[in-house]
């Protein structure tokens, strides 16, 4: 129940962002919106509010907003309906019609990060030697290394900060090292082998190789107050590191550097949104501003269907002066289903898999 409530919660906001951007942008340049549907399919409620039908829709993974005159093939409007018509709109203003839901969905992930700095204040990892995990079948397992675990001396040497717990395991050599750590106000002593491992980064590849343990450090965060300016300021930074993080997320997936079988879909998200409420509301509104990032740059790929194939036709409309062949789009449009409806089956697959393991 948790679990599908934070999957209902996340990905309907998420796409309730995207889809008001398209919206608030068509009203803004005085195209009439005939459909606001959150969902597809069967229509579950509605209600029509002016000359718009708000609807929410049986199947919560997506949505769109229906325009007037989508088709630019209606000749026959009148004057009086050609300015309200979606393809009778300069390509400028169509554009900013298409950009504006991959937009949204990053200026709320700025918004959801401000608020938490503002409220909050910033999160700065503190400089601790509590160990926060331990590989199964590492040497720090085999020695008895407990999560939690303080480590107060290494080799007869205090250990003041993380990096110096780094530098006592580095530079052993992989000789036994002696570890006093601090286990529930009780001192124990531990004989770890440390052992040459690759470390890696957060795409999974290696960097290095050195002499580890198998422990990773505790995540304890302070929260430091600051202005509203330096906390949006920040709410920038952090967005934009989870946009470099995505973009280069995708082009390790075409370098086969993150295997394919990694990439999740609907019930993966539901898995781990309800983690995330699990872990406390903080690490959801993270996990909603990373996939509010995702779900922007996912639409801005150049992909026929996605915003992004059709700011593609607008660019090439913008420089032919005329637009796409009706045909080559229709086509295009075809090959863009096939492509994303393969890659939907993909990931269910995936996700499916990943049950049973």
């Amino acid at each position: 129940m948790n679990t599908a409530f934070s999957f209902i919660l996340v990905l309907g906001l998420l796409i309730f962002v995207h889809e008001l951007g398209h919206f608030l942008f068509a009203k803004l340049f005085g195209v009439r919106v005939l459909k606001f549907s959150l969902g597809f399919g069967p229509r579950v409620a509605g209600k029509v509010i002016g000359e718009t039908e708000y609807v929410i829709s049986a199947f919560p993974l997506g949505g769109f907003v229906k325009m007037f005159g989508e088709n630019p093939d209606e000749e026959d409007l009148k004057t009086e309906d050609k300015e309200r018509s979606f393809a009778h709109k300069p390509v400028w203003q169509r554009f900013g019609i298409v950009l504006a839901g991959p937009l949204f969905n990053l200026i709320f992930a700025v918004f959801l990060f401000f608020m938490v700095f503002a409220i909050l204040g910033l999160p700065t990892s503190m400089d601790t030697t509590r160990i926060g995990k331990v590989n199964t079948e590492s040497p720090a397992a085999l020695a008895g290394l407990l999560k939690d675990d303080v480590i107060i001396q290494i080799n007869g040497k205090q250990t003041k900060s993380w990096l110096d717990v780094l530098k006592g395991v580095k530079g052993s050599n992989g000789e036994h090292v002696i570890m006093v750590v601090d286990r529930d106000g009780e001192q124990v002593t531990v004989d770890v082998v440390p052992k040459i491992d690759g470390v890696k980064d957060v795409f999974g590849e290696e960097v290095e190789k050195r002499f580890m343990i198998g422990i990773t450090k505790a995540e304890d965060l302070e929260y430091k107050k600051i202005s509203l300016l330096d906390s949006f300021i920040n709410a920038c930074k952090q967005t934009w590191m989870y946009i470099y993080l995505t973009v280069m997320g995708f082009v390790k997936i075409f370098q086969r550097v993150i295997p394919a079988s990694d990439i999740g879909g609907p019930i993966l998200i539901a898995q781990l949104a309800g983690e995330q409420m699990k872990a406390g509301w903080l690490h959801l509104v993270y996990f909603m501003g990373l996939l509010s990032v995702n779900l922007g740059i996912l639409n801005l790929l150049p992909v026929p269907v996605l915003d992004g194939g059709h700011l593609v036709f607008l660019s090439l409309e913008g420089i032919r002066k005329k637009p796409m062949n009706e045909r080559a789009q229709i086509i295009a449009q075809q090959v863009g289903i096939g492509l994303l409806g393969t890659l939907m089956i993909f990931v269910f697959y995936n996700d499916i898999v990943r049950l049973f393991h």
